[in-house]
């Protein structure tokens, strides 16, 4: 039972302050599917709005971990894999979750946010598995392959401006309905698992 006690507090004593950020970054992302789910059991627009702001607010601890990482020296393995699982929620789960929340949820719409998250996912993986790759001398890495995952922010924003006016734009293809909304998720996906070099700040 000691052995057991002294494991776990083992591996909190293993998280660093930049962790912690991290955490925090994966509790907006889990608290913003919360907030849509809300949305939608009892349509309140509100809960769409602290959604839609919980996943910027993730944005800001995610620019915070790497930062404080790099400054206080405490990257490491655990930092990265839990960056990567934190991103996944905030930046592919939480907004498809909002984007389906906000009308984005035919049988279509669903599948593009489907491959949304997927995409993400994919994207991660790969960074994860190339970073040493990619690192120069100093082990920075030089630029990203593909977009980042935190840009999803960019379509989610469009989607909710459209949802507020209105205007998500159904229409039917083969007879299937899907909202033409959707495709902002289907090219941010696309662009996050293409060979895009962007030089990494």
């Amino acid at each position: 039972m000691n052995e057991t006690r002294r494991k776990r507090f083992s591996m909190i004593r293993s998280f660093h302050v930049a962790d912690l950020l991290t955490i925090a970054n994966g509790c907006c992302g889990v608290s913003a599917v919360f907030h849509a789910m809300r949305h939608l059991t009892r349509d309140d627009s509100a809960h769409i709005a602290l959604a839609a702001c919980l996943v910027p607010a993730a944005l800001v601890f995610d620019f915070l971990d790497g930062r404080v990482a790099r400054w206080r020296h405490e990257a490491s393995p655990l930092g990265r894999e839990l960056d990567s699982l934190a991103d996944v929620i905030s930046f592919g789960v939480a907004p498809a979750t909002i984007g389906f929340a906000v009308g984005l949820s035919t049988a279509l719409d669903q599948a593009i946010l489907i491959f949304f998250v997927v995409c993400g996912v994919s994207r991660l993986a790969r960074y994860n598995i190339t970073a040493e790759q990619l690192a120069d001398d100093t082990g920075k890495v030089r630029y990203f392959e593909g977009t980042p995952i935190p840009t999803s922010v960019a379509p989610l924003a469009l989607v909710l401006a459209a949802a507020a006016t209105g205007t998500l734009l159904p229409v039917r293809v083969l007879g299937i309905p899907f909202h033409l909304v959707a495709l902002l998720f289907l090219v941010s996906g696309s662009l996050m698992i293409s060979t895009i070099r962007i030089p990494k700040p």
